[in-house]
């Protein structure tokens, strides 16, 4: 579902950090990037319990896509993922893009997703730019 940053803020806040920042060591300094405010998220809840999160930039970009550790493997990355690409659409983007971590690399070609460069570190993990022409 649909977010608001500033109702949603630290339930977003929560799932981020940690997913992010505990589970993977990513630094608050890189996480909290000053583009949350302007960018659209979506909340995965189940069984009223918000389990996972992620965001669309302005320019297109789809970022911070985090479900809780022990919910992985249900499809609720994938709806998340859906979610945002429905809000591309939504706002005239036809190119959505993203910064793949290597390992997640197949879960976004298994949805349509094509490599455009080769991996490049980011937040000290290994990614790779990836992106997506919708119909």
């Amino acid at each position: 579902m649909r977010a608001d940053w500033n109702a949603d803020r630290a339930i977003i806040e929560r799932i981020r950090r940690e997913v992010f920042v505990r589970e993977q060591g990513i630094p608050e300094s890189d996480e909290w990037d000053g583009e949350d405010a302007t960018s659209v998220h979506v909340l995965a809840v189940l069984n009223r319990d918000p389990v996972g999160t992620g965001r669309l930039n302005r320019a297109g970009k789809i970022s911070r896509i985090a479900v809780m550790s022990g919910l992985r493997g249900r499809g609720i990355g994938t709806e998340i993922l859906r979610c945002l690409l429905r809000e591309a659409r939504r706002l005239g983007n036809r190119e959505p893009c993203l910064h793949a971590q290597v390992q997640a690399v197949p879960f976004y070609e298994r949805l349509g997703f094509s490599r455009k460069r080769e991996a490049f570190d980011e937040a000290g993990i290994p990614h790779v730019r990836m992106s997506l022409v919708l119909e």
